[in-house]
């Protein structure tokens, strides 16, 4: 960021310049002089024009001297112009500097409201300032990383670590999404760190982001994905979804999406567009009522006390259903 700035910054006028003009002043009064002079002698030897002549040359050798003295007053003008962007530059740096690490302290603190207040600070501040979202992303994921009782440790009730908790989700995916209506809140070229992170009922839906890594982490309650684009690579392996996975019409671009060792213990719904391999991945035996739609190509097999997902050999999707009493439809 900063080689872009100084690379646009115009360059102030050098000692080198303005002794190459000064030469050229005494050069410029030297030619004339003597042009004028040879020009006057071959007219004829009078006194008084050889003077006018002298003058003259004289007058063109003041008036580059004012040109000269206006360029140094521009030059000392634009050093003093750019000497106060550079001081005002330093000064929002700083001033981002110290909020960030305010609302780094509040998020640090022992009381849930005040932690709060840090997550709301740190999303005006990445609002503001493009160049340090992915810093304060990666610190809101940092804090999610954490466990529950290190972040909270003095708080009596736990409802309020985990409201604090769901709120760092909602920043993190409000300001994710491409949609046309919030196209101003959206943070392009994002990458996520929630490696074995706790995430409470995970609405991740029409989010879009560089690369994001799961690796580890559990889904308490449903993990919706649905709509979401992964531009590079999606990160699922060991895994835990407790609740509904619903993977429908998700992109997984680039290097595709890992799910090895992934565990889905509750309704699972990849649709009829969402392509990608589960090769390792494993599900438990389904509850009543739990309705399984993997992706095309593979199937879950009982093998013990889990269930592992295979390729089903005839390309269609597997589907399986305990009792179905409840229908999904692909939009």
């Amino acid at each position: 960021m900063s080689e872009r700035r100084s690379a646009q910054r115009p360059q102030v006028l050098s000692n080198a310049a303005i002794a190459a003009w000064g030469i050229g002043l005494v050069l410029l009064g030297l030619i004339s002089i003597i042009a004028l002079w040879v020009l006057v002698s071959s007219t004829g030897p009078e006194a008084g024009t050889r003077l006018d002549a002298i003058r003259t040359a004289f007058s063109i050798v003041l008036g580059g001297g004012g040109a000269a003295g206006l360029l140094l007053t521009a030059r000392k003008q634009r050093s003093t112009e750019l000497d106060i962007e550079i001081k005002s530059h330093d000064s929002a740096v700083a001033r981002v500097t110290e909020l960030y690490g305010r609302a780094a302290d509040q998020l640090g603190s022992d009381k849930a409201p005040v932690r709060l207040a840090g997550i709301f600070a740190l999303e005006r501040l990445a609002q503001g300032n493009p160049e340090h979202r992915q810093t304060i992303v990666d610190l809101l994921c940092a804090y999610l990383r954490m466990p529950a009782a290190t972040s909270g440790a003095d708080d009596t009730d736990p409802a309020l670590e985990r409201e604090v908790r769901e709120t760092a989700q909602l920043v993190l995916t409000a300001h994710l999404r491409a949609d046309e209506d919030t196209a101003e809140l959206f943070w392009p070229d994002i990458r996520l760190n929630l490696a074995g992170a706790v995430l409470s009922t995970f609405r991740f839906t029409r989010c879009r982001v560089r690369r994001a890594t799961f690796a580890g982490a559990r889904f308490d309650g449903a993990g919706v994905f649905r709509g979401a684009v992964f531009e590079q690579q999606a990160d699922f392996r060991s895994a835990r979804f407790t609740g509904l996975a619903d993977f429908r019409r998700v992109g997984f671009d680039g290097q595709g999406a890992n799910f090895r060792d992934a565990l889905f213990a509750g309704e699972v719904d990849f649709g009829t567009h969402t392509e990608t391999t589960l090769t390792d991945a494993s599900a438990t035996p389904p509850a009543d009522g739990v309705r399984r739609k993997w992706p095309a190509g593979w199937c879950e097999e009982p093998d013990g006390e889990r269930h592992v997902l295979v390729r089903s050999g005839n390309g269609s999707s597997g589907s399986v259903t305990v009792r179905d009493s409840m229908s999904r439809s692909e939009d």
